[in-house]
């Protein structure tokens, strides 16, 4: 695991760990999905073309019902697109389940009450047949980079609504994948809580080096997390715009006072506000 935090740059971790920008994790080209007939079906997504390059956290911001997360289902594997193709790593949706490429962090938790934080952690390892001392192992890494050693005997119920996000991403990343996929992880948690969340989630991708493709309906959520913002049309979701978010890194609380903050937050909000892409003096 990468313990090294990134200098205060906007340079992704793929950045300072090889030297620029590697080929694309994900690959999703002219992607199409409808519900229904062709006919009488309810369009979701239209033509959506999307990459995300090795290290990088991308967000996907758009208005209600626009397909953010019928998209990451569909790279997920959860959902076959009606027309297009997703390659993660050349490989497709299926195939990289398959190889256990993929990491999914959903808008709820997902716990079991039932089972301690540290068993929750090393279930996705116990079905998969690892031995017990290896994903005890992993279990109590993962749990120390969330910073929730201290809770391993604990239950889901007896913990915060972040704390449990916490313990889901830890399990999400216990197999190591390729990529996190997040679903609006924090949208149920109040503002307070829902910034913290942030702060460690950068963290946690600054320490690990994880590429990232993350669904918020938060535009100042988006911006502080990001190294690129995609941001979508009202259903059926298109591409509106591709902003790169040039802020240092790491950042803090005292990056949401910057004048360059609330410029890019402005800049997310006018192209979504548009439905048709930023003009020249946005990008």
């Amino acid at each position: 695991m990468n313990t090294q935090n990134p200098a205060a740059t906007s340079a992704t971790p793929a950045e300072h760990q090889g030297g620029g920008i590697q080929a694309p994790v994900v690959a999703v080209e002219s992607v199409s999905q409808t519900y229904g007939s062709a006919s009488t079906g309810v369009a979701a997504l239209s033509d959506v073309t999307i990459t995300v390059a090795e290290g990088e956290f991308v967000s996907v911001v758009g208005p209600s019902g626009c397909g953010k997360s019928t998209l990451l289902r569909i790279i997920a594997d959860l959902l076959t697109p009606t027309s297009g193709t997703v390659l993660i790593r050349g490989r497709s949706p299926h195939e990289a389940t398959a190889r256990r490429e993929i990491g999914m962090v959903f808008q709820s938790p997902v716990l079991y009450d039932w089972r301690s934080v540290l068993r929750n952690v090393e279930l996705p390892l116990e079905v998969i047949g690892r031995p017990r001392a290896v994903r005890r192992q992993r279990a109590e890494e993962m749990l120390e980079l969330v910073r929730l050693t201290q809770f391993a005997g604990r239950y889901p119920w007896q913990l915060s609504g972040g704390m449990q996000q916490r313990v889901s991403i830890a399990r999400a990343l216990a197999f190591e994948p390729v990529i996190l996929l997040m679903d609006e992880p924090f949208g149920a948690l109040d503002e307070i809580s829902r910034e913290h969340m942030n702060a460690e989630l950068q963290r946690i991708w600054s320490e690990t080096g994880k590429t990232v493709l993350f669904v918020t309906h938060s535009i100042p959520e988006a911006v502080f997390l990001s190294t690129r913002v995609v941001v979508m049309t009202p259903h059926p979701g298109r591409v509106a715009a591709e902003i790169p978010i040039d802020l240092p890194r790491p950042r803090t609380e005292q990056t949401r006072t910057q004048p360059a903050y609330f410029d890019f937050v402005t800049k997310v909000r006018r192209a979504l506000m548009s439905g048709s892409g930023a003009d020249e003096r946005m990008m």
